[in-house]
């Protein structure tokens, strides 16, 4: 019997199945997708059906060539790349390049990579999904469509290098939209009265006026407006006798949260570990496709990352029990296992996201995993472990109390004693910061007296409040998680892309871990709302996303999708190339004057941009960077002197001064304007590429990191990331040495890899 060959994605994936199977199969990688549309044109036929024109990926014809050549040899193939849409397109193209072997091709889904997993699913091995695939085509032809046709028209009124999606667009849209809700929030006022109580037993409590004449206050349509109307309500509870009302005491339950899926996961990781969801995701992936684990070589330690099912099989919950009983004890086990409901319009492909193996605990994989990897798996196994525990069990106790004249007025206390933890002991979900108004009052986990209705009560101590209302909170990652969720926009799997395209795009901004709109976003979003109101609509994309489900399903056309959209979205295209206006050219009007003459500054669009200029340009060419407030007021933005260096202009002769630009810190002339010289700053260090005579100068990415390369670039080609220093190595002599910055503070180590010399740089007695 000759040998099976199966073809999964990654190279970590093939060595954790090669493990597994040994020398009856061959595993290789196709290393992601072999065909895709073409990038340099839209690559769909719209006058045929809306026929991809596939190309064969840059690289890939060597692994397509790889992959043939060890099919000739195979008795039978397996496609297995990931079990979802993309991993079927890719095992479609596959198939595609391997049909001329002429031997059998069948699909396998791997939803863990477990041996006793792996054998299961080669036996139960199928066909390759069409309906599936086409619904990954669709979306593909879709998003071509949408982000080919409009983005050209972003560069023409805009600026070259912009792109639309059809998803990420909206996304830009929801961040633009909260920001212009921050702004245009009005501020109210609002008191809050606090008292400290004592009853007949101790201890002492915390009560908040809660009702005013009946009326519940609710700090928006009734409340305490302002601090005369605080001060009459104290003044009469001051007066009056205080009693107790009723006394409610209840027995409550709190249950454990479902297992993760994508989305949840992604939200907590971004809480408790403040990963970003593309990292989430990333090291997800590690721990899916196999870590080394030493004597027992590559494990799958989690099952499959994209999913939106709390589904759990019954063995991985029969295993999560038998660890709960012996770890925690029987008071901590459920009579019954805990099921959790699939969210409505969830796929149901495949499992929750959950260790393959509750034994392995995070304690067990400390010293085998890196720290990142070690605090994923932790949030996944607890998580997961905790909703199979018995849920939470306490106390709350509410006490009414009566206050004011005729005890018109009441006031509430509220606390809550914890009898039983539960899955607490555990884990316990964190919450969003969901922008509620500053409120004070009894503290929910305070102890409070054991009291009878009818009790007469002492007032220690009263004290008014001010407070204000607040505008909803900017998007963290993990509510705008929630928000693309929610509203039905992209898929789970799709959410670590959108939100790293919107930040690499410079749409928006991700500052102290919030997202808010740059100018380009706002500009950008303003535009696409005026001309693709419906492409860019939340309600409209969520449709979208239903049918592609429907597709995938078989329910319905792929094609028939894509002509449904396209009718409408040409007429728009076409209106808009007429009537979309041009932001290069335009000139917003203010009541700044211009400090250099007597006319106004108006606020220009430019390629790093808004700023202002005068309208008198070109006979004044007064420039000033500007800034808003969260009320969209402008203030501009005082000019600072810049550094200036020891350097001198090699074209005018005048010095060179410091500034910072897009990318980082240059030198540039100070004749400027009338001399426009630049330069990379230098770090002094001669070009060691043999026959350069070129310098290693200091340069950004345009990812914003810090990079060494030769000045005569692009005839020269040498690059480092790590600071070289004019200082040759006392050992080998090479003739710089590299700059690292670590735990043990900074060191200058040679760059040659066979020589370990390195030497510690002493800190600055100036400093202290």
């Amino acid at each position: 019997m000759g040998k099976s060959l199966i073809i999964v994605e990654s190279p970590a994936k093939a060595r954790t199945l090669q493990k597994y199977l040994g020398k009856d199969y061959t595993v290789k990688a196709s290393v992601g997708h072999i065909r895709d549309l073409p990038v340099k044109n839209l690559g769909v036929d719209i006058e045929h059906d809306f026929a991809p024109q596939y190309v064969t990926i840059k690289g890939k014809a060597k692994v397509i060539s790889e992959l043939k050549t060890a099919a000739k040899d195979a008795e039978q193939i397996f496609l297995a790349p990931d079990p979802d849409r993309e991993g079927e397109a890719i095992a479609f193209h596959i198939a595609e390049a391997l049909k001329t072997s002429n031997k059998p091709i069948r699909r396998v889904l791997f939803h863990e990579l477990t041996k006793k997993a792996v054998l299961t699913a080669l036996a139960q091995a199928g066909e390759v999904d069409r309906h599936l695939f086409e619904a990954q085509q669709a979306r593909r032809v879709l998003d071509r469509l949408v982000g080919y046709q409009i983005s050209p028209l972003l560069w023409d009124k805009v600026r070259r290098g912009l792109s639309a999606g059809r998803v990420q667009s909206v996304a830009v849209r929801m961040i633009c939209e909260r920001e212009r809700q921050i702004e245009q929030f009005v501020t109210e006022e609002y008191w809050s009265i606090n008292t400290r109580l004592a009853g007949p037993q101790p201890p002492p409590f915390a009560a908040m006026l809660e009702r005013i004449n009946g009326h519940k206050i609710d700090n928006r349509k009734f409340k305490i407006a302002d601090q005369k109307q605080a001060a009459a309500l104290v003044e009469e509870i001051e007066k009056e006798p205080l009693s107790v009302l009723a006394v409610e005491k209840k027995q409550k339950q709190r249950r454990a949260s479902a297992p993760f899926i994508t989305s949840t996961m992604q939200m907590e990781a971004n809480r408790k570990l403040r990963f970003s969801a593309k990292k989430t995701m990333a090291q997800a992936q590690r721990l899916y496709e196999g870590i080394e684990l030493g004597k027992e070589g590559p494990v799958g330690l989690i099952t499959y990352m994209r999913t939106d099912s709390t589904r759990i099989s019954d063995e991985a919950i029969a295993m999560a029990r038998d660890y709960i009983a012996t770890a925690h004890g029987a008071p901590y086990l459920p009579a019954k296992p805990v099921r959790y409901k699939t969210g409505k319009g969830a796929q149901d492909a495949h499992e929750a996201i959950r260790p393959t193996d509750v034994n392995r605990t995070p304690a067990s994989l400390a010293k085998l995993l890196d720290r990142d990897m070690l605090a994923l798996y932790t949030l996944i196994w607890k998580r997961f472990v905790a909703c199979q525990m018995a849920p939470a069990i306490y106390d709350q106790t509410s006490i009414r109390i009566a206050a004011g004249p005729a005890g018109k007025h009441e006031l509430k206390a509220t606390g809550s004693i914890m009898r039983f933890p539960g899955f607490m002991t555990l884990y316990v979900e964190s919450e969003d910061d969901n922008g509620a108004d500053d409120k004070s009052g009894g503290d929910q986990d305070s102890l409070l007296p054991d009291l009878q209705a009818g009790q007469a009560l002492e007032l220690l101590a009263i004290e008014p409040k001010q407070h204000f209302t607040q505008p909803p909170p900017r998007y963290t990652e993990a509510t705008l998680v929630k928000a693309l969720e929610e509203n039905g926009v992209g898929r789970p799997s799709t959410y670590a892309a959108i939100i790293s395209t919107i930040v690499e795009k410079e749409y928006v901004q991700l500052q102290q871990r919030k997202f808010s709109p740059t100018d380009l976003g706002l500009v950008v979003n303003d535009l696409l709302v005026a001309h693709f109101p419906k492409v860019i609509d939340a309600d409209f994309t969520a449709s979208l996303e239903k049918e592609l489900d429907e597709i995938e399903t078989g329910k319905i056309d792929w094609v028939q999708v894509l002509r449904d959209f396209y009718g409408p979205f040409q007429q728009n295209l076409e209106q808009a190339r007429e009537e979309m206006k041009s932001v290069k050219h335009s000139a917003v009007p203010t009541d700044i004057p211009c400090p250099l003459c007597s006319g106004k500054l108006v606020i220009k669009w430019g390629r790093n941009g808004e700023f202002l200029a005068c309208e008198n340009y070109p006979d004044c060419k007064h420039t000033q960077d500007f800034s808003r407030d969260e009320k969209g007021v402008i203030h501009p933005l005082e000019r600072e002197a810049p550094e200036e260096s020891t350097e001198i202009c090699d074209k005018c002769g005048k010095a060179m001064v410091y500034k910072q630009g897009r990318f980082g810190r240059f030198l540039a002339c100070s004749g400027y304007p009338d001399c426009k010289n630049v330069r990379a700053l230098s770090t002094g260090v001669p070009c060691p590429e043999p026959g350069c005579d070129g310098e290693i100068v200091q340069k950004v990415s345009k990812r914003g990191k810090v990079f060494y390369s030769c000045n005569r670039y692009p005839k020269c080609k040498f690059a480092l990331w790590d600071k070289p220093v004019n200082k040759s190595c006392p050992v080998c002599e090479s003739p710089y040495l590299l700059e690292k910055v670590g735990k043990k503070g900074v060191r200058l180590v040679c760059p040659e890899k066979s020589c370990r010399y390195a030497e510690k740089v002493e800190e600055s007695a100036e400093e202290e």
